[in-house]
């Protein structure tokens, strides 16, 4: 296998042990007889039996008490990246998988990261009087010693005296309202509450370019704690445009790397020029109530107290200060890998963060509980008998917070390796959230979703699987898609080009990067008895066996093509006729044929009776295709102005108001091209346009592996 950690950081371990306790053997010899029965259609059937009871034992040694053991361990204290409780939470995931016996290694990065210094701010009033506003949480006690004070990180240090505006959720279009009743936010402090598709850091800028002096933001609560929900609570969060450490733009910070100059023009845009600090939504109802000028526009009026009447500015007056600093502090992934028995070159990664703004019980470590409980069993199928064919690798994140720092750092450094070994990623950041169950994911992987939530028992309905649930709630299966940057899936999909899967439970929840994130709101609201928790760990780890252990990988590239079809026909309503969609009406049509073409090869292979070493041989020539055809999609220049992100179908809008959720460079073409004239605009568009039909040639090339 390829060197895939740096040699001066890995760390070695012993064997696992062969001993096997005596519940085991019991165990597997009933599943054994009993996996005899249900031959599964993804596997050769010289594996399938074999493959099937490791599954089987897999899934039946999941404990909720386990899993509410790691998640008390791991948020007992805070653990913010770059201090020592978060080492402390390395050193606890690190000892884990030696404890297991797992090949156990570790890589270290040099970051910049962001922390607070001190932070105020009050309001004054025309009759001279002035109200001290909080910006911590209240309740606090010892056990919670350590909590982060409620900051942005990468804010730049600042102050502001000056009269208070509301924008609503800071977009273009919430200024232009604001325009519109003759209100100017310039040389005011702007309070912002968040919205589902801006960032903060996007928030921030767009503040700054209508000339405000500092922001602050808030979310709305959930209205009680009867129902876990905080409006007392501060989210936290960063305000830096991009991904990894700022000083190691495209290169891994390791020990002696190049860095770039704090005052370097690539690094100072990467920030924004003023303050901001989150806030409450009770401190924000206040600030709110207290303003005067023009009426709430009837649009924003929705979840606003009825209090809140203007818009401002004024004539409350309020005085922000916030101080802070940037320093360079070590960062901590931690991995156990489990070498492939006959494919130990392709690796199956599965990933989540440790690193939390305060106590972390939902992000991430619900996740990281999935992950150590995943690791654990997969030590026990090894003492049972069981190797993968293919290497699996369990990868434990730092500062994911920060941006996808720590992720983000390792593929930049292992980019050829990845490029050409991995299989692909599964990414588990906020395992439990609430009730529901939801995936994102690259569509080649959707037909294996559906395969293993068919597999694993609905947490919260008696008698029912995941999936029969899932089709109950939604009336169809519905898997999301990836272009979104936040959480550690970014870097694999939208930079190396990885096949790639997110999974939780529940879409949100109200205690999201607040101090109340904690083991006691888990218990209490989350996931009381660990049932989400033992189903999310339960599929995330059979994906897993299914990737490293089918002879044929469990892609589908037709779901692919059906997708790019549909992105295609949407995007078809929204341009009028200047603009042809002819080359990707084409490249989509080839790439349909190529997918087709390979799931028929892959169904003949399934079927084989033998697996010789000719069948072997054409079964690894399919999976490489199958495995690299997502890395056409890759463009080396880029999505314009924010060139990192490689992926030309999923990856991130450069501006809010891009109407597409896919096609990111077409979506940003369409909103400059309303600033242009109509021929530059549509020649703009066009050139996107083509752009993406040569990536999708470039996969379809790939899935056939044709040169002609």
């Amino acid at each position: 296998m390829g060197q895939l950690l740096p040699s001066s950081t890995t760390l070695f371990t012993s064997k696992p042990s062969p001993t096997c306790t005596f519940l085991s053997l019991l165990i597997i010899g009933i599943l054994g007889f009993y996996t005899l029965h249900f031959p599964h259609p993804l596997l050769s059937s010289s594996n399938s039996h074999s493959a099937l009871r490791f599954r089987q034992i897999f899934l039946s040694h999941a404990t909720n008490a386990t899993l509410s053991s790691y998640l008390r361990a791991l948020t007992l204290h805070p653990h913010l990246a770059g201090t020592p409780p978060s080492v402390d939470t390395f050193n606890f995931v690190r000892a884990h998988f030696l404890g297991l016996g797992l090949d156990t290694r570790s890589a270290h990065y040099n970051a910049l990261l962001s922390y607070p210094l001190h932070s105020s701010l009050s309001a004054h009033f025309g009759n001279g009087s002035r109200v001290d506003i909080p910006l911590t949480e209240p309740g606090l006690n010892n056990n919670r010693d350590g909590v982060v004070p409620p900051y942005h990180a990468y804010s730049p240090s600042g102050s502001a005296h000056a009269k208070l505006a509301f924008a609503n959720h800071g977009t273009d279009e919430d200024y232009r309202a604001l325009g519109e009743l003759g209100v100017n936010v310039s040389g005011c402090v702007v309070i912002v509450r968040r919205g589902d598709d801006v960032s903060r850091g996007e928030v921030v800028r767009k503040a700054e370019k209508n000339g405000a002096l500092a922001v602050l933001l808030y979310t709305e609560g959930a209205g009680g704690d009867g129902n876990g929900g905080f409006k007392k609570g501060f989210e936290r969060g960063f305000v830096m445009n991009g991904v990894g450490d700022p000083l190691s733009p495209g290169w891994a910070g390791v020990d002696g790397a190049e860095r770039l100059d704090l005052d370097d023009p690539e690094v100072l845009k990467r920030f924004p020029k003023i303050p901001s600090t989150p806030l409450s939504a009770e401190a924000a109802e206040s600030l709110l109530g207290w303003l005067g000028g023009a009426t709430v526009p009837a649009a924003w009026r929705e979840s606003l107290p009825a209090a809140v009447r203007g818009v401002g500015p004024g004539p409350t007056v309020v005085n922000f200060t916030y101080k802070g600093e940037k320093k360079v502090v070590k960062i901590h992934n931690v991995f156990a890998v489990i070498r492939g028995s006959e494919e130990p070159d392709r690796y199956v990664l599965l990933g989540n963060h440790r690193d939390a703004w305060t106590y972390g019980a939902v992000d991430p470590n619900s996740g990281t509980a999935a992950l150590l409980d995943i690791a654990r069993r997969y030590s026990l199928l090894m003492r049972s008998g069981w190797n993968p064919r293919r290497t699996i690798i369990l990868c434990s994140w730092d500062a994911e917070e920060f941006g996808m720092v720590g992720s983000t750092e390792w593929v930049e450094q292992n980019i050829a390796n990845l490029g050409s070994k991995a299989v692909a990623y599964l990414n588990v950041d906020c395992a439990v959230q609430g009730p529901g169950f939801f995936v994102r994911s690259t569509p080649q992987l959707d037909n294996l979703i559906l395969e293993v939530t068919k597999k694993v028992k609905d947490p919260d309905s008696v008698g029912a699987t995941v999936y029969e649930k899932w089709m109950t709630a939604n009336r169809r299966v519905d898997v999301q898609r990836l272009s979104a940057v936040d959480s550690d899936f970014a870097p694999f999909l939208q930079h190396a080009g990885i096949p790639s899967m997110d999974m939780y439970y529940g879409i949100d929840f109200s205690v999201y990067h607040t101090a109340y994130d904690a083991y006691e709101w888990m218990i209490n609201f989350g996931d009381p008895f660990f049932q989400r928790h033992v189903a999310v760990a339960g599929m995330w780890g059979l994906l897993a066996l299914h990737l490293a252990d089918d002879l044929v990988l469990p892609f589908n590239f037709l779901s692919y093509a059906d997708q790019l079809k549909h992105y295609k026909d949407v995007l078809s309503n929204l341009l009028d006729g200047g603009v042809s969609l002819h080359p990707l009406t084409t490249a989509i049509q080839e790439f349909a044929y190529a997918a087709k073409e390979a799931e028929d090869e892959a169904q003949k292979l399934r079927d084989q009776e033998n697996t010789s070493e000719l069948v072997i041989l054409k079964t690894r020539a399919l999976n490489d295709r199958l495995m690299f055809a997502e890395r056409g999609f890759l463009d080396s220049d880029g999505i314009e102005g924010r060139q990192w992100f490689k992926h030309l179908v999923y990856g991130p809008p450069g501006e809010h108001g891009s109407k597409l959720s896919f096609f990111p460079g077409v979506g940003d073409a369409m909103l400059r091209a309303k600033r242009m004239s109509r021929t530059e605009g549509e020649a703009k568009v066009q050139h996107e346009i083509w752009r993406v039909a040569r990536a999708i040639q470039r996969a379809e090339k790939s899935l056939r592996g044709d040169v002609f």
